[in-house]
């Protein structure tokens, strides 16, 4: 464990990032101890208890995320994009009752929190906690993820926890093997740690004993300099961020050389088949999909020379999980009808449960260790997952069901677009007609949109065709890849007694 690994190779570096900070392995430990005495002796946090943290990625979140467990405390981890009122739900919601912000996102946080600042504040604090080792025996913290909030409040989850901490962090290692993330060499971290997914891969890979940079914000060319320099050899990067190194110009691209990386892993959005057969194409057969949520963690895995024989999966259930689609009143579909999917899971009746809220948390259980988050899809006979799409995003047109998804897919093929967002807005005839909302590579002329809805027309069925599309010059997505969809659909919505 890391512990072990920091008394062993003291000096290995563990965490850098684009601020220039750096921590060896020892310097990591000593100060995830110190937090956590901090945290536990100095701000009144008590075991079980709650501390959030807002700032974009630096090494500290690690520091933080390594304290919390050895401290026994939870860890909530906050989005920068929130709003104040946002921010202000999370936390009184949670019971936070110290944040740990950076000083331009402290601002944020409600008056009746109390708040320390990276920089001069916590490094003082830091250096005047107490060293002590806390006992690996005792219970141990972990995160306190919230929903990203994309169609309405964030909602707090826990997972079900071990009962020790050496428990906790041998979890993390394991986790991290299955996925192929052995501690080896440096990861680079693209996206927001605030992220269950993105946070949780670089917290198993640390555990194990890689060294993790942390890009302050993505950047696709940047991330291509930083492969090279860096001696990357695992990375994650979300769907939207495949399609901007795929945008950028040949002669960039044909300069990288890939053959450093061993394993790209991606997931938390849905993918065209056309982008990630280029990026395999491109970076070789290393790419590894995954399926999964932030309630309980990854259901599904495929590799790519799995996923060149089935195409347009997300892979089969890992070992001890099972999933299956059911129809409306609960029962099993056949192989290959589409559903709502659900997902069986090992060892507990109870893997996640929503914070102060019960009724959602048993709606989302069909039974004991039995759940579902609302994504539809099918099945096929030999096991292989294909996802649809949120029910909740689902558009019902003269009757027929549309999956945006599929839309975002086909129109993503086309060389001009950026990136894209497919929602149902009101329609008197059809209930929904399909809105596409998209950006465009720079210097893309206006005429580009009817030749989109045209080459939609070639793709899709004409019922699935976007009867009109909005340019932006941004989407409104989180660095984590998923699409603040309200902000685009809500308008055309406002005027309706209805949001359906």
């Amino acid at each position: 464990m890391i512990v072990e690994l920091a008394a062993a190779e003291p000096d290995t570096i563990a965490l850098t990032d684009d601020l220039g900070s750096v921590r060896t392995r020892a310097e990591l430990v000593d100060r995830a101890r110190r937090i956590g005495h901090l945290l536990r002796d100095d701000l009144g946090v008590g075991a079980g208890g709650h501390v959030a943290v807002l700032c974009d990625n630096r090494v500290e979140v690690f520091e933080i995320y390594l304290g919390c467990v050895l401290s026994g405390v939870w860890f909530v981890p906050l989005n920068g994009l929130l709003a104040s009122e946002e921010v202000a739900h999370v936390v009184r919601d949670a019971g936070v009752r110290v944040v740990l912000a950076e000083p331009e996102l402290a601002g944020l946080v409600p008056e009746e929190v109390s708040v320390v600042a990276f920089g001069a504040d916590l490094e003082a604090r830091i250096a005047d906690a107490s060293d002590e080792p806390f006992p690996l025996d005792g219970p141990p913290g972990s995160r306190f993820s919230y929903t990203s909030g994309t169609t309405g409040r964030p909602k707090g989850v826990k997972r079900a926890v071990p009962g020790t901490v050496t428990e906790m962090l041998a979890l993390q290692e394991r986790l991290g093997h299955q996925v192929g993330l052995d501690g080896s060499g440096t990861q680079l971290v693209t996206g927001p740690a605030y992220h269950a997914a993105i946070g949780g891969y670089g917290f198993f890979d640390l555990c194990n004993g890689a060294h993790l940079h942390l890009m302050r914000r993505f950047d696709a060319a940047r991330t291509l300099d930083l492969i090279s320099e860096l001696d990357v050899r695992r990375s994650h990067l979300v769907p939207t961020m495949m399609v901007r190194l795929l945008r950028l110009p040949d002669a960039r691209r044909a300069a990288f050389d890939p053959s450093g990386l061993e394993l790209v892993l991606h997931g938390a959005a849905p993918i065209s088949p056309t982008v990630k057969q280029s990026m395999i194409d491109w970076f070789g057969p290393i790419l590894t999909e995954y399926w999964g949520t932030s309630e309980a963690g990854v259901f599904t895995r495929v590799d790519s020379r799995e996923w060149l024989d089935h195409p347009g999966t997300v892979g089969r259930s890992v070992a001890g999980f099972e999933v299956f689609a059911v129809d409306n009143d609960g029962n099993r579909l056949s192989p290959g009808e589409v559903g709502t999917l659900y997902c069986r899971t090992p060892g507990s009746d109870r893997p996640f449960e929503y914070w102060n809220a019960p009724e959602k948390t048993a709606a989302a259980y069909l039974e004991p260790g039995v759940f579902s988050l609302g994504d539809m899809g099918r099945v096929d006979a030999d096991g292989w997952v294909h996802l649809a799409d949120r029910a909740t995003n689902m558009i019902i047109s003269g009757g027929v069901n549309i999956y945006p998804a599929e839309v975002e897919q086909a129109l993503l093929d086309h060389p001009a677009v950026v990136d894209v967002a497919v929602f149902g807005i009101p329609d008197e005839e059809w209930g929904e007609q399909v809105k596409a909302a998209v950006e465009l590579v720079a210097g893309t002329d206006a005429g580009t949109v009817d030749d989109i809805i045209e080459f939609a027309r070639r793709h899709l069925g004409r019922h699935k065709v976007p009867r009109s599309i909005d340019v932006h010059r941004t989407l409104p997505r989180q660095p984590n890849g998923k699409l603040y969809l309200r902000e685009l659909r809500d308008p055309y919505w406002s005027d309706h007694d209805r949001a359906i």
